[in-house]
């Protein structure tokens, strides 16, 4: 696909529609207001970077938030068009940030991208029209060229400021208060984001520039999606040292894939379409998968590492302990929703199922000892996964009726509309029984939790399944687990981990949050689970009762009451509270306060719950001191 020399002019230029309703109406256009939507806009002004270097013609981008919360985005590519828009009159510039879904990339071959991100976002003109003010910069034809918007209406014309070496855009753009519930962009979230662009671009050359804290990064990967894979593995065991690369074009796509097998459990496979991350999958998704199954099925059979008498490895099996990168990149995408979350373009499937078979069989049949470890790990899951099916059965609940299959330590509720329900995971039995008694049982469940469930980062479906605690969880939930889980049977729509204020209660709620994660995961990506946070301190002054959830909290109200006549108690356990305690300030809807768990990047909680719960030590212990001084208080 040699992109370099195609023509980007300003009768390129497609105006689809206007701009009006995006104030109007923000969430229809970049999902929400809140930090998500906040981060589309950066998203959105990245994308028409990357989309320059996937054309070849940029090889350098800068991203820089700056003291007053604006952020700049500079890439060295064409620069966008300057020249009048034969159907609008105005500039090109300005047609393509004032118009939404204006843009070179809707024509077809005769547009000026073959391939791109943008294709279906909401494009620069969104993230003008939901900004107190953007100004854009252009290096083209030898001159510098600007112009400023304020919330989406030009305010200056475009002007030349002088001479210019190169071309290039930069954009700089400061969210609208008005419209966003926070204007502040995260740095992490950001740089999670960089970093995977640069992965999937490869060897372009991206900055990352903090004036907040000084923070910078410069991203560029110049082995592409193999960095990548290295990059999710590199504090795991894995089981062959070469990663297998795959890349062929095939009817105008292209398809690259990169996979590499651990000793681990989970299978982590990553899928872009036109480097935007389609979280739930799609027909590329459902290709690769295939071909994977058929492709080492044949290859077992073919050389006898399956048994005649033995059944077919399934595609749980052999995913088991896969990282896998896939992107695809295509002229015409056509994603599912919005927000781009699942390619729905049919003849991807065949394409990825076909490029995916011949090469991943070509690599097995010239690493013998690499095939040969991957088919025994996908054997053993196989068996495991029998002995899981056995052990499964005793977590499904026969029907609606039978409440006795219920977990006999279940506290249920009366009422039976999930989105009313909520369940606590609660830790001890002391706990259990003041939360039984204070909560209100019309719609608060309770699950008490004895000792520590089993870390599921070390274990196989099956010897999780045979945990008691697990089962009983399962059981409650009545979702189902693995391969089985559907989110639809949920029967709790908040499911809330109330654990103590203490090591030993960090750690209970890490390997709950493990187990979610790896194995309920919809439970955590629809916003399921939340984090309970009772206070630390409560204190008694007269007849009054006051409570404080951290020590900086309880220096002000002591401030506030006076620090005369007052008794203060440091809860160390939620069995220390009363029922009516526990209620009035961890339990009740209106006063308490809970934590949700959003999952923002899939590929960094990878990474977070490996490092914590997994096998290796030195990553942990890094992890330890790098964020040591973090720590306000520990099991005080």
């Amino acid at each position: 696909m040699d992109n370099k020399h195609q023509a980007y002019e300003a009768e390129q230029i497609q105006v689809l529609e206007g701009l009006d309703a995006v104030r109007r109406r923000p969430s229809m256009y970049i999902g929400s207001t809140d930090s998500r939507g906040l981060h589309h806009l950066f998203n959105e002004v990245l994308d028409n970077s990357i989309d320059e270097a996937m054309q070849g013609r940029c090889d350098t981008i800068n991203v820089i938030v700056h003291q007053d919360g604006s952020m700049t985005i500079i890439d060295n590519g064409s620069g966008i068009p300057v020249g009048i828009h034969p159907k609008t009159g105005k500039s090109a510039v300005e047609t393509v940030m004032t118009h939404l879904h204006a843009g070179g990339k809707f024509g077809g071959e005769k547009s000026g991208y073959t391939v791109s991100g943008g294709l279906h976002g909401v494009g620069v003109s969104c993230v003008n029209a939901l900004s107190e003010w953007l100004i854009v910069e252009v290096k083209r034809n030898d001159q510098l060229h600007r112009q400023r918007y304020e919330r989406g209406k030009p305010v200056t014309d475009l002007e030349v400021l002088g001479k210019a070496e190169g071309t290039g855009t930069k954009i700089t753009f400061k969210p609208d208060a008005e419209i966003f519930e926070t204007v502040v962009f995260d740095a992490d979230t950001i740089a999670y984001r960089l970093r995977e662009m640069a992965f999937l671009t490869r060897g372009v050359k991206i900055e990352f520039l903090d004036e907040r804290s000084g923070r910078s990064n410069t991203y560029q990967y110049d082995g592409g999606i193999i960095s990548f894979v290295e990059y999710l593995n590199r504090n795991k065991e894995v089981l062959h040292k070469d990663i297998i690369y795959i890349q062929a074009e095939m009817d105008d796509a292209l398809v690259e894939a990169a996979i590499q097998y651990t000793d681990g459990y989970v299978e982590n496979i990553y899928t872009y379409a036109n480097n935007i991350r389609t979280h739930e999958g799609g027909t590329h998704l459902s290709g690769f998968r295939s071909a994977l199954t058929r492709t080492l099925n044949d290859y077992a059979r073919r050389n006898k590492l399956l048994k005649d008498n033995e059944e077919n490895l399934s595609g749980e099996d052999v995913r088991e302990g896969c990282t896998a990168v896939l992107s695809v990149k295509l002229r015409e995408p056509q994603f599912e929703g919005q927000t781009k979350t699942k390619l729905g373009n049919s003849e991807l499937r065949g394409i990825v199922e076909s490029v995916v078979s011949e090469k991943l069989g070509t690599y097995l049949d010239e690493h013998p000892a690499d095939a040969k470890r991957i088919i025994e790990k996908s054997i053993a899951a196989a068996r495991a996964r029998e002995a899981a099916r056995k052990a499964r059965e005793l977590t499904r609940r026969k029907n609606a009726l039978e409440v006795s299959s219920l977990p006999g330590k279940l506290a249920d509720c009366t009422w039976t509309d999930p989105a009313l329900c909520e369940i606590f995971l609660v830790e001890g039995d002391s706990a259990g029984g003041s939360a039984k008694q204070g909560r209100d049982r019309r719609f608060q469940a309770i699950m008490p939790l004895r000792g520590k469930i089993l870390n599921v980062e070390k274990a196989r479906l099956d010897r999780i399944l045979n945990n008691n605690e697990i089962r009983s969880m399962i059981t409650a939930f009545g979702t189902g687990i693995g391969e089985e889980f559907d989110i639809s049977k949920a029967r709790y729509h908040k499911i809330i981990l109330m654990t103590d204020a203490d090591v030993d209660g960090a750690h209970i709620r890490t390997l709950l949050l493990t187990f979610l994660f790896r194995y309920m995961r919809p439970l955590v990506e629809q916003g399921y689970v939340y984090i309970a946070l009772p206070p630390l301190f409560g204190v008694k002054k007269g007849q009054k009762q006051y409570y404080a959830y951290d020590e900086e909290e309880l220096d002000t109200l002591l401030d506030e009451i006076g620090r005369d006549g007052i008794s203060v108690q440091r809860y160390k356990g939620l069995g220390e509270m009363n029922p009516e305690q526990l209620w009035e300030t961890t339990m009740n809807p209106e006063t308490r306060t809970i934590l949700q768990i959003q999952l923002e990047d899939a590929i960094e909680a990878d990474e977070i719950f490996t490092t914590l719960m997994g096998e290796k030590v030195e990553p942990r212990r890094e992890f330890i001191e790098t964020h040591a001084k973090e720590v306000g208080y520990l099991d005080l």
